[in-house]
């Protein structure tokens, strides 16, 4: 028990550590690839900083644990969400979600309720699957591509823009794309520091799992409480380092594409789960967890159209909405 702890705080360390990194780099790497912080948010920083979590999910789906391998997945969402308003905290000039306004973010929020209730609705469907595998696996993957497919050309031609007041970060490159630290090696820390992310994401899960059959706690409550949180912690850190740099669209964006990226954890996850489907073995513990997910996306893109310039004690009505509602899903989810 002590050495799983000491591996499960050692670990966590190591995945805020390198969450800080990448946040630099992907913010420099939007501005010399050009496609942007919101884009480069959902695709790069998004997926990297959710390398913990799949691993985790995967890796608890190998090991015959379908409980955890959704909690992990869906619990990420859960807390990155309430990540963002953390650092809606730490930007005191205006709120975040008024500050940050960016269509193709908006659009990652509507992807991300789409995928989120298809996962719900592949829950409550009949048991369907071929080799264990549930046609809603695909299904995700195919329309995650075809939303980012969207909301790259909402950036390129956008068909409406959000009114720009004086309190409004523009997406503009701090360094010209043809200089600046050569391109091939902010390349290689990107891929440097997800490897680190990915090898501590590993240790975070193993180490819960133990920590999870020696307590006798249940594996949601594990996967939500613990290791959810943990394979999270790239979110926190990128998100507040991205929001002192000035980079907001690189933070919101981050998160919700972070978000709708690992909701292509429950289709891995479901193709490492060879019992049956992982979707049919799901409890209603991880049905609410869902739920509370879409619940509090909902919220996070409500406040990013009505642009609430400033709220009290440095939190916008959204955020603070948002902090609620997963506080109470989590006791919630305790007392199931």
């Amino acid at each position: 028990m002590i050495a799983s702890s000491v591996l499960f705080a050692l670990a966590a360390a190591a995945i805020g550590l390198a969450g800080t990194r990448l946040s630099g780099v992907c913010d420099r790497l939007a501005d010399r690839t050009g496609f942007g912080e919101a884009f480069t948010g959902a695709v790069l920083l998004g997926a990297a900083t959710s390398l913990p979590g799949i691993t985790a999910s995967v890796t608890a789906a190998l090991d015959g644990l379908p409980s955890l391998a959704l909690a992990n997945a869906i619990g990420g969402i859960a807390i990155q969400t309430a990540f963002l308003a953390i650092a809606d905290i730490t930007y005191r000039k205006a709120n975040l979600e008024h500050a940050a306004a960016s269509v193709p973010n908006m659009m990652q929020a509507s992807l991300l309720l789409v995928l989120l209730a298809m996962i719900l609705c592949a829950m409550l469907a009949p048991a369907v699957h071929w080799v264990g595998i549930h046609p809603i696996t695909p299904a995700l993957l195919v329309v995650y591509l075809f939303g980012l497919h969207m909301v790259y050309h909402a950036r390129e031609e956008p068909m409406w823009w959000p009114k720009v007041t004086y309190q409004t970060r523009v997406d503009q490159p701090d360094e010209p794309q043809g200089g600046g630290r050569p391109l091939h090696r902010l390349w290689l820390e990107f891929v440097v520091t997800a490897v680190i992310v990915i090898i501590a994401g590993i240790v975070v899960t193993r180490a819960g799992e133990t920590i999870a059959a020696q307590t006798g706690l249940n594996e949601t409550v594990v996967g939500v409480l613990l290791i959810a949180v943990a394979t999270s912690l790239p979110e926190l850190v990128t998100s507040v380092a991205a929001v002192r740099r000035g980079a907001l669209t690189l933070a919101v964006g981050g998160v919700i594409g972070g978000n709708a990226f690992d909701t292509l954890f429950a289709a891995v996850a479901d193709v490492a789960y060879r019992p049956g489907s992982l979707y049919h073995d799901a409890t209603e513990r991880e049905m609410l967890l869902i739920a509370l997910s879409l619940l509090m996306t909902a919220v996070l893109l409500l406040g990013l159209l009505r642009r609430q310039r400033l709220g009290i004690a440095g939190i916008g009505f959204e955020s603070f909405s948002v902090l609620v509602l997963y506080v109470g899903g989590a006791v919630a989810i305790y007392l199931m």
